[in-house]
């Protein structure tokens, strides 16, 4: 079985709701995140045989097969294939997963996983409709909201708890771009339109001015006596991510380095009324897989869909004394999370701080709406 392995991950800059990216369509934004992966390797996309494009809200612009519209709008040869996947907020890891899984089965040897969400553009939620009587007459179904209050009361989070987890994530994200952790990620985008010459090239979610003072001041968000504010969930924005992965033959072949490789995936299927809560099981399922344990991740990234989701996730997996291997660099609070596009982002700047840590093993779990969560691993090469 051929090893399925990372070339390379990049992301562009994520923007703020209404913000930089909202005057540039999804497709068009995607389309240059995947001209600048392939250009970061000189690979003629001619050579690709497939894109596999996580994009949850899948209307209007986000419509008509992104997989397939985005290659095109790159000026990609109408040879590259592509198809739309919807894992709601695990859909480009999902995209990973069969990114690896066409490799491993020995059915492809060069495929891109990406995702986008414009947020500013499609509202979360408009491709939605009423939900089935029969699905209501067996589950409880709440707005992801109500279920991150659920979780905190089940778990006996606080409120004061959830704030400071939210300002954390704020301080990590400004004192990795500070850095220039994210340099080797971000490709620049050139905002047309409006916005004609300027090139975005920082993230301008996080929100540096924050303090306590000012999360303790916001009002609960879904319940009028709730723990939850707009600063402890994630962001509402936009961006895109893309993940280059081939076979080893084919690596050789067109003279591709790789950087890592996918090890091993894992999902599991929970409570859709609390629904957040499946990242540990998910986990251990992936871990199961590939023989290893907790003890071999060095980087653990957690999608932050709420604060309640990670102090959850940490106590369950027993990981509360290892906060600085989770999201080192903040996450889904301070940098956002474009539903779609998160997993292939997460995968990047997991890769990214492993070489920055020198270290093998990490894994990226995310939490999925109506009962889900998926979790992948990752090796360093």
């Amino acid at each position: 079985m051929q090893d399925a392995l990372i070339i390379d991950a990049v992301r562009s800059p994520i923007g703020r709701r209404n913000g930089s990216l909202a005057s540039i369509r999804g497709d068009e934004l995607c389309g240059q995140v995947l001209n600048g992966l392939v250009a970061r390797q000189d690979l003629d996309p001619a050579a690709i045989e497939d894109v596999q494009l996580g994009c949850v809200t899948q209307i209007g612009e986000q419509g008509w097969n992104l997989g397939r519209m985005v290659p095109l709008v790159a000026g990609w040869p109408e040879t590259v294939a592509g198809t739309t996947v919807d894992r709601q907020c695990g859909s480009s890891m999902q995209t990973n997963f069969n990114a690896a899984a066409a490799i491993w089965s020995g059915q492809l040897d060069l495929v891109v996983s990406a995702g986008v969400e414009m947020m500013s553009r499609v509202p979360m939620g408009s491709n939605g409709g009423d939900l089935s009587d029969k699905l209501l007459e067996r589950w409880q179904i709440v707005p992801q909201g109500i279920s991150a209050e659920v979780i905190a009361d089940e778990w006996g989070l606080s409120r004061e708890a959830l704030d400071a987890f939210a300002l954390e994530s704020h301080r990590r994200a400004a004192a990795a771009s500070d850095e220039g952790r994210f340099d080797n990620e971000i490709v620049p985008i050139d905002l047309t339109n409006s916005h004609r010459g300027v090139v975005f090239a920082v993230d301008e979610t996080p929100r540096r001015d924050t303090s306590l003072e000012a999360l303790a001041a916001l009002k609960p968000a879904f319940v009028p006596d709730g723990k939850v504010t707009a600063g402890s969930s994630s962001q509402i924005c936009d961006g895109a991510a893309g993940v280059l992965v081939a076979s080893e033959r084919t690596a050789a072949r067109l003279g591709l380095e790789p950087r890592a490789r996918l090890v091993s995936f894992g999902l599991s299927g929970v409570d859709p009324h609390r629904m957040l809560h499946g990242n540990p099981q998910a986990c251990d399922s992936a871990l199961a897989r590939a023989g290893l344990t907790w003890d071999d991740m060095s980087v653990i990234e957690v999608n932050e869909a709420f604060a309640s989701v990670v102090l959850q996730f940490a106590r369950d997996a027993r990981l509360e004394e290892r906060w600085d291997d989770i999201n080192p660099n903040g996450g889904g609070i301070s940098l956002g999370h474009p539903l779609g596009a998160t997993g292939a982002r997460i995968t990047a700047t997991l890769l990214n701080e492993l070489e920055r840590r020198n270290e093998r093993y990490g894994i990226a779990t995310m939490c999925i709406g109506f009962g889900q969560a998926i979790a992948c691993i990752v090796e360093r090469v």
